[in-house]
């Protein structure tokens, strides 16, 4: 019953009471009219009695079905009924449950994307160890015969060691990202000489696997709002994944575009690419698609999922696009920063 009717009721209720009580101090009232004020208060304290009875009817069935949403039935919603009063409670459970639902589901995906991420890392790990245990005990036997291959022993050695060292540092990355622990200091700095700095420092990779550089990057400055060392990660972290899984098409394009109201730097190579299937999936860790341009040739399969973690943790956005063989490209937008305006607040 709908609350404002009981409340009416229970008004009622009270007004009769206090005229039988009236009457009941006149004598000489009419019987009748007393009968027929007795037999309403009788009415309307059984008509509350029948709502509080009703009530808690509602309330043990909701009770019940709660209790199996408690034990994992999460798919449950309850039904409306002719009793408009419960309605809007039951929508609200019902969308409370719903957004229950989502939780669930979500954990169980993380959960289920944490397990295989510890499956790929403990294999990435293991393998160059292993590999590592094995030169340090061929050189500690005297197997190698010449000083000559003990030094091509020494510089397997050290490209293992590099390659597991970066592997530990992306798994440090990805645990202060995922805890929101990885402090960032935002300032105006030029998107354009960040990615030329990062760039050198691919020029002899470039070199070494005969990759022509196509670079379109303006002179002017491109002031945008970023975290300094944050920035030079995500441009590094797509340019190697670009070398990694690109070289075969021997190019390696860098761009600054003016997209108005934003700066978009797209990174782009001309190799096998990745499937329409794949796109979705690229950013996520450890992902290994039919190319294995995340988690093979050599990548700890983290590199991307740092890279977006990053973009959004800088305000901004990252996207994919890839024909392969034709172009596979990557695009990072941030919000222009008026530099003049600062300086002129200043």
């Amino acid at each position: 019953m709908n609350p404002t009717k009981q409340i009416l009721l229970l008004s009622l209720q009270l007004l009769l009471t206090a005229i039988l009580a009236l009457f009941y101090a006149e004598s000489n009232s009419s019987p009748l009219l007393w009968w027929c004020l007795l037999g309403s208060l009788a009415g309307v304290t059984g008509l509350l009695i029948l709502s509080a009875l009703h009530s808690r009817s509602q309330l043990q069935k909701l009770a019940a079905e709660l209790r199996r949403a408690v034990n994992g039935n999460m798919k449950m919603r309850l039904l409306a009924n002719e009793d408009h009063s419960w309605n809007e409670v039951l929508f609200t459970i019902n969308e409370l449950m719903e957004v229950l639902e989502q939780v669930q589901v979500e954990a169980a995906r993380s959960q289920a994307a944490r397990k295989t991420l510890l499956s790929s890392i403990s294999h990435d790990i293991r393998t160059p160890l292993t590999s590592i245990i094995g030169y340090v005990d061929a050189i500690k036997d005297n197997i190698a015969g010449s000083d000559q291959e003990k030094q091509h022993y020494l510089d397997i050695l050290s490209v293992k060691s590099k390659g597991l060292k970066v592997l530990i540092e992306d798994l440090f990355t990805m645990a202060k990202l995922d805890a929101d622990e990885l402090p960032l200091s935002p300032e105006a700095v030029d998107l354009a000489e960040i990615a030329r700095e990062t760039l050198i420092g691919f020029l002899p990779e470039l070199d070494s696997q005969a990759m022509k550089l196509q670079l379109h990057i303006p002179e002017a400055p491109c002031m945008i709002m970023a975290d300094r060392a944050s920035l030079a990660r995500i441009i590094n972290n797509i340019i190697k994944n670009a070398l990694l899984y690109g070289h075969e098409g021997g190019v390696l394009g860098v761009g600054l575009e003016d997209k108005h109201q934003d700066w978009e730097l797209l990174i782009w190579d001309r190799g096998p690419g990745i499937s329409q299937p794949e796109l979705i999936h690229i950013f996520q860790r450890s992902y290994r698609g039919d190319q294995g341009r995340q988690a093979g040739h050599g990548g700890s399969g983290l590199g991307l999922a740092i890279a977006k973690a990053l973009v959004q943790k800088n305000g901004g956005r990252i996207r994919v696009d890839s024909i392969p063989w034709e172009k596979t490209e990557f695009g990072l937008s941030f919000q222009k920063h008026d530099d003049s305006r600062q300086l002129r607040n200043s």
